[in-house]
């Protein structure tokens, strides 16, 4: 068998992100496979080349896992002889200038979300990608977790009927850092670092709605700074300036009503650290991580409400587990194998840049929403041919959760992503 390997440069896998998910969960796992296998017989074999702002931790990772190739130098380690694919998970705030600077070496780019800080600058990236013929694609992990696949089977399956709503809690406590260390970095809690609830998770809302359920046509979004100061990794106490909850209404097409809440300052009673139930005519489903239940029309039992008495009905017990049926992969390995065929083999891969924009636009509109206090149409994010319009609705995400914070103070190395 041919083997072909191909060079990726991976910056910010000094980060908990980029290394747990994407370089020892996703590219390692695939070389401990044995490569990926392509239709013709040929084994892809990935070699990482580690790039970040720290030699001695890159240093470590590397001799960890016996890799050899790292660099703090990006423009060098893009020149390499066989680099094929650009990855990113850095900070928001220096993602697209190392993307630019990607494509202008000609190379395919993968990034983490978001992909910029405002619509405009996201759609400005996709062109530069298509004009220069190179392959891109953002992170959409959530779409690859079982309970969402098992989800996306039933609705699919007409198991619904007729969709009627989306109900999703995310979150879990983020300890200040005081008396216990954060388990989440500080940058995530100041909006002049790039941070917010609303801008982070937004964007993984719009892909799992669009796509799971069906497209979002508006928001009406509620931001909160529930926790005004935090301590930072040096030991210090720092103003946290983003917002740490969001709650958000989306109207989807076909009137499908969805309600969000995003918190970093919420304690968990529920199965997992994300659920979302989805009601219809003929049946609902509660989706998780990793756990998929239903409740078909014919075996919806008939609670009355009757507060005298103590309630006696089991009903967790009511509803019934969706088998597997299926093999499950780590979700960040799955979509990083079906970008390594994109590029190999031409193989699908819709999750490109004008997909990461749609998130950004998300975001920035239940920003706004936030700020003006109403409701706030979705408009569509045109593009043909590499041209691309954003519906004049882009204005910066950290202007946006500025002016947003002002109004919550009036009243009262690496990317983010929900911990794993």
């Amino acid at each position: 068998m041919a083997r072909r390997s191909i060079g990726i440069v991976m910056n910010g896998v000094t980060g908990r992100m980029g290394y747990r998910q994407h370089l020892l969960r996703s590219i390692l796992a695939i070389r401990e496979q044995g490569g990926l296998t392509t239709a013709d017989g040929t084994v892809l074999w990935p070699e990482p080349i580690l790039v970040g702002r720290s030699e001695a931790k890159l240093r470590a990772i590397a001799e960890r896992h016996g890799l050899t190739e790292w660099s703090t130098d990006l423009g060098a380690a893009l020149a390499r002889p066989g680099v094929e694919i650009y990855f990113d998970t850095q900070i928001t705030g220096a993602r697209a200038a190392a993307v630019r600077t990607a494509i202008e070496a000609g190379r395919h780019v993968y990034t983490e979300k978001p992909l910029a800080e405002d619509v405009e600058e996201a759609l400005e990236l996709a062109r530069l990608a298509d004009e220069a013929g190179v392959r891109h694609g953002v992170v959409q992990d959530k779409l690859f977790l079982p309970g969402l696949l098992k989800l996306k089977r039933l609705v699919d399956g007409g198991f619904f009927g007729r969709i009627l709503s989306v109900r999703g809690e995310f979150g879990y406590w983020v300890f200040e850092g005081d008396w216990q260390e954060a388990q989440r970095p500080s940058w995530n809690y100041r909006v002049e670092d790039g941070g917010g609830i609303i801008a982070d998770m937004f964007c993984h809302w719009r892909y799992v709605l669009d796509n799971v359920i069906a497209p979002v046509r508006s928001v009406q979004a509620l931001g909160a700074t529930h926790i005004p100061e935090r301590v930072g990794e040096d030991g210090k106490p720092y103003a946290a300036t983003a917002d740490d909850a969001a709650y958000g209404i989306f109207e989807l097409e076909g009137g499908i009503i969805a309600q969000i809440n995003s918190s970093w300052t919420t304690r968990v009673f529920r199965d997992e650290l994300v659920e979302f139930q989805v009601d219809g005519t003929e049946g609902s489903a509660v989706a998780g991580l990793r756990r998929c239940r239903v409740q078909h029309r014919s075996m919806t039992p008939k609670p009355v409400w009757n507060p005298d008495l103590p309630a006696t009905e089991d009903f967790r017990a009511q509803w019934q587990e969706v088998p597997d049926n299926a093999e499950f992969d780590n979700g960040f390995k799955a979509q990083w194998e079906l970008f390594l065929r994109h590029v190999a083999e031409d193989g699908a891969f819709p999750w490109d840049f004008y997909a990461g924009a749609r998130g950004v636009q998300l975001a920035e509109l239940g920003l706004r929403s936030w700020r003006e206090g109403r409701r706030v149409e979705v408009p569509e994010l045109a593009h043909a041919g590499g041209a691309a319009k954003a519906g004049g609705v882009s204005e910066p995400v950290k202007a946006r959760a500025n002016g947003a914070s002002e109004s919550v103070k009036a009243g009262a190395d690496e990317a983010s992503e929900p911990a794993k």
